[in-house]
């Protein structure tokens, strides 16, 4: 198990900053997912732990050395890509003990070492195929099973369950993550999906334009976001934002499963009561999810979202209140998106008696 560690890491294409003055602990025997929209600089973070891509400034540790200038085949590290990246004319056996065989393993501990790999992934009865007569998912396993068979300190994953279909993507999620508590190596893991990101990580660094937005435990990042991004980007579907109408520099933020709906005839503004803000819209669209409804709210300007159950089903155009408690109540900056806490939210909170903008 081993520590990586990123200090002051900047990555420049030409006149492109693509990573800037990153600094990141990875710790020993964590599973770290690296997570934020294509383009944020997640991948390129990735490549440059595993030397496929140079550091412009910085230094990237991996246990107790400097590895800038160090080879990735020298690196103990090893990496799973998105595409597999399988040899079509080997057999499974072939291609889980390829890199055994270049490190020159003697033939005979090269079988043990693919036998017992291909026991943990579930391969033994495949080990005599192609890769083209194996599923995605059975494929994927061959490329986990060559990466798990050389021992590296440090696992890195570039999105690779993003190939496969939603069924297989929940089932190979489940099988990593019992594969890194078994194993109890650092794993590093790329992804733009937040709910893989959520069920997988133990440690989750959201990204965005090249810089960091938070680093954090899911449960953490799910119920005390930092700033505006981090907030909508995190949670299925995002967290609300609405503007204040009497507060020209913050917004006010909710999550769609925290909020109340309920059938209301009568017009008003929203109110500030012991329940914490309640308003009046219409209803506009819902989409059924299950035994869960989500339902689209129209106020004013602003289109809420609010997941409610669907044993008793609201008709479109109805006027409806929603209702959120005050603890469930998130309050941001509006420029800096950096949000509020103590003091600054209690002289906020007097505003949202005139109703959202």
């Amino acid at each position: 198990m081993t520590q990586v560690m990123l200090k002051q890491v900047t990555k420049q294409y030409e006149s492109q900053t693509v990573i800037e003055r990153l600094n990141l602990t990875i710790p020993d025997g964590s599973f770290t997912v690296l997570v934020g929209p294509s383009g944020c600089g997640k991948s390129t973070t990735l490549r440059m732990i595993a030397g496929l891509e140079s550091v412009t400034s910085g230094e990237i540790w991996i246990g107790d050395q400097m590895v800038n200038d160090v080879s990735p085949g020298k690196r103990d590290i090893a990496m799973v890509f998105q595409n597999y990246a399988l040899y079509p004319t080997m057999s499974v056996f072939d291609n889980i003990g390829f890199g055994l065989r270049n490190r020159g393993v003697s033939r005979t501990e090269t079988k043990k070492l693919v036998e017992e790999i291909a026991e943990v992934v579930g391969l033994t009865e495949y080990l005599k195929r192609k890769p083209s007569q194996l599923s995605g998912g059975q494929r994927q396993r061959v490329a986990l099973a060559r990466a798990m068979v050389k021992k590296p300190k440090v696992f890195l994953m570039d999105e690779p369950l993003s190939n496969l279909d939603a069924k297989l993507r929940h089932q190979m999620r489940v099988e990593l993550t019992a594969l890194h508590k078994q194993m109890g190596t650092t794993f590093v893991y790329v992804t733009h999906d937040q709910v893989e990101a959520m069920t997988m990580g133990d440690q989750i660094v959201v990204m965005n334009q090249g810089k960091i937005q938070q680093v954090a435990s899911p449960i953490d990042l799910y119920s005390m976001p930092e700033n505006l991004f981090v907030a909508q980007f995190i949670g299925s579907p995002p967290m609300n934002i609405v503007k204040i109408r009497n507060h020209p520099f913050c917004v006010v933020g909710f999550r769609p499963e925290k909020a109340k709906i309920d059938v209301q005839n009568r017009n008003g503004q929203a109110t500030v009561l012991d329940i914490g803000l309640t308003f009046e819209g219409t209803l506009v669209s819902r989409e059924i999810l299950g035994s869960e409804m989500l339902y689209y709210v129209q106020v004013n300007q602003e289109r809420i979202v609010v997941k409610g159950s669907a044993e008793s089903i609201i008709e479109l155009g109805t006027s409806v209140r929603v209702s959120v408690e005050a603890k469930h109540l998130y309050f941001f900056h509006k420029e800096t998106g950096i949000r509020m806490t103590g003091e600054q939210v209690r002289g906020i909170r007097n505003a949202l008696v005139g109703g959202i903008a």
